[in-house]
């Protein structure tokens, strides 16, 4: 498929640079691909579309502090952005600095601590911290909010940009389908008989990347890692799986493709895909050309996800990760 099928143009206005005042306060697109049917709801009135067939599954990876300011030992300017915690003292970052970091070069980050630069994998560098990565992150660490949100990050964005249920230090971009919701909205879920079953993927950096690739099938997806318990994999047995979000998508499928219950997933679900366990995927709206708006459109049909974003845009609809939420029904 050709990347100008995924193409559409969204009024700058209408995304989103901060989050609904309350949690639960945005608006739900209801779209039943199986009837090409679109409805406009509230997204506090999930609990009413949901009972004890459904298992929900959601994402407890938690965002770290990932941007980090400094200098070289040359007194040259650098900003350091950790894409992976690979160990309690190592990670692999992104270095935006006036000149390419050496091997053995060291990095003066935050307030003072210092980094060496033990060498390089594509576009990542390998670093070594002479402390704990995750202590230092969330000492001197600042928010990645993403690219198109233009505000610097604050206390709030501290708070919100961040899942309630979210316990596992890890991504560097919020799942943003669980912004929704709040205590209260889960424990109606749970009320109406649903279950609620958690699993982790640590959103990376590369869920911002655009696919620049003409044909689409040329593209590659960037690599997360993932782990589905096994509580969570006997929860949905027998049960109408709703994924939280695509990240909790891509993990589960992967773990139903590979047999493995903890990998590395660089699953590209495009138009075509054979989904094996997820029915039902709660998610926010896309960016253009992006391989989770050809997520979207292979679960729901392309026709489906251009007539409930052209929808969402007349509507008003507020777009991308502090935007509104989208509950699609599966494509038969």
């Amino acid at each position: 498929m050709r990347l100008a099928e995924f193409d559409y143009a969204l009024p700058e206005a209408l995304i989103a640079q901060h989050p609904a005042p309350e949690r639960a306060g945005s608006r739900l697109l209801h779209l039943d691909a199986a009837r090409g049917r679109i409805e406009d709801l509230a997204f506090a009135d999930l609990p009413s579309l949901v009972d004890k067939r459904d298992v929900l599954v959601l994402n407890d990876t938690r965002v770290i502090k990932a941007r980090l300011t400094g200098a070289k030992a040359s007194g040259g300017k650098i900003e350091l952005f950790i894409e992976r915690v690979t160990g309690a003292r190592e990670a692999l970052a992104l270095i935006r600095s006036s000149h390419h970091p050496r091997e053995g070069g060291e990095l003066i980050v935050g307030d003072g601590a210092r980094v060496t630069v033990t060498g390089r994998e594509g576009n990542l560098y390998r670093v070594r911290f002479t402390e704990d990565v995750h202590a230092l992150l969330e000492r001197c660490g600042v928010v990645p909010l993403p690219p198109y949100i233009r505000h610097a990050p604050d206390a709030r964005d501290a708070e919100r940009y961040q899942t309630v249920y979210a316990r596992r230090p890890g991504a560097v971009a919020a799942p943003t389908a669980g912004l929704h919701f709040d205590r209260p909205v889960l424990a109606k879920i749970e009320a109406r008989g649903a279950r609620i079953a958690h699993l982790t993927l640590h959103v990376g950096a590369g869920t911002f990347q655009p696919v620049r690739t003409e044909q689409i099938e040329d593209h590659r997806v960037h690599r997360e890692h993932y782990e589905v318990p096994r509580e969570t994999m006997d929860a949905i047995a027998g049960r109408r799986v709703l994924a939280v979000g695509t990240t909790s998508l891509r993990a589960l499928e992967s773990a139903a493709l590979s047999g493995q219950l903890r990998g590395e997933s660089d699953l590209f679900v495009r138009p075509g895909f054979q989904f094996l366990l997820a029915d039902r995927l709660l998610t926010n709206f896309h960016l253009p050309k992006s391989s989770l708006l050809m997520l979207v459109a292979a679960f729901a049909g392309l026709q489906n996800i251009r007539r409930a974003y052209a929808h969402a845009i007349e509507q008003r609809y507020r777009f991308f990760s502090y935007g509104d939420a989208m509950l699609i029904e599966r494509a038969p």
